[in-house]
């Protein structure tokens, strides 16, 4: 009797376990365009690399991406394809044994103003939450001391405007910004927010004490605003999320769409 309640308990243990591991992975989905640099002044080199993923960010959990549908730089209004220039690479995270596809361009900024980089990836079908997930992804790099551009939409389906600047952040600095869905506000998003863990500017990683601290979540207000303050050097994804009002069909069924408008801000410890 008591080895079968052991079993029981083990077998009950084991299935929390699986639970939290599969809510974990849920809520850690984030697309990505990390740059060498957000700010390029006058002297630095001036080409930028950028890497396109599919991620997330905490776990340091690559997921394979397709080549995405739609990647662009708008500067001054002005919108150029960068498409053709992305090229596909293959890496591992730590905790897998198998490549994945991730994606990288390099950049020359030639002009002083803000660089808005974007892009739309392709539907990405998650098993686990029965629906496909699309992250209209944004950052923005600083070019040359010209401020300005950093607060424009580039016309993403769904997307951040930051309220705060962009760039040029300090650690525990409050960020802002505006959520946005066919060009309207959409009050009382919800807005997670996670930490890009391994970030090149710090050497150690960060071990979350459980679950909620993987990721951050906010409620925006009823314009769309929300703010948050990150407390540690590196690279910050937020990331609103919103159901498509269409289907995509997957083995033969409608199912939902996630659409994710994601912003990515990087802080700096002030010395």
């Amino acid at each position: 009797m008591k080895n079968k309640l052991r079993f029981l308990l083990f077998l009950f243990t084991s299935l929390v376990f699986s639970f939290f591991t599969i809510v974990t992975s849920v809520y850690a989905h984030f697309g990505s365009i990390i740059p060498s640099t957000d700010i390029v002044s006058q002297g630095d080199p001036p080409s930028v690399v950028l890497n396109v993923a599919f991620l997330h960010p905490m776990e340091q959990e690559l997921m394979n991406m397709a080549k995405p549908k739609q990647f662009a730089v708008v500067r001054g209004g002005l919108k150029s394809d960068l498409l053709p220039t992305l090229k596909e690479t293959k890496e591992n995270t730590p905790d897998q044994n198998q490549s994945v596809t991730r994606w990288q361009a390099t950049y020359t900024l030639k002009r002083p103003g803000d660089y808005t980089f974007f892009m739309e990836p392709q539907p990405y079908w998650e098993p686990t939450e029965d629906t496909f997930i699309i992250h209209y992804t944004k950052v923005c790099v600083h070019g040359f001391g010209l401020e300005q551009g950093w607060d424009q939409p580039v016309g993403l389906t769904t997307e951040i405007i930051p309220l705060t600047r962009p760039y040029g952040l300090w650690t525990n600095n409050l960020f802002t910004g505006q959520v946005l869905l066919n060009g309207q506000p959409v009050p009382f998003a919800e807005v997670e927010v996670e930490y890009l863990n391994g970030s090149k500017d710090n050497s150690s990683l960060v071990t979350p004490p459980s679950a909620p601290f993987v990721t951050q979540v906010i409620k925006a207000d009823g314009a769309g605003i929300f703010s948050y303050a990150m407390p540690r050097q590196g690279w910050w994804g937020f990331a609103a999320l919103n159901q498509a009002q269409w289907k995509l069909p997957h083995d033969g069924t409608d199912k939902n769409v996630e659409l994710g408008a994601v912003y990515w801000v990087h802080t700096r410890d002030m010395e």
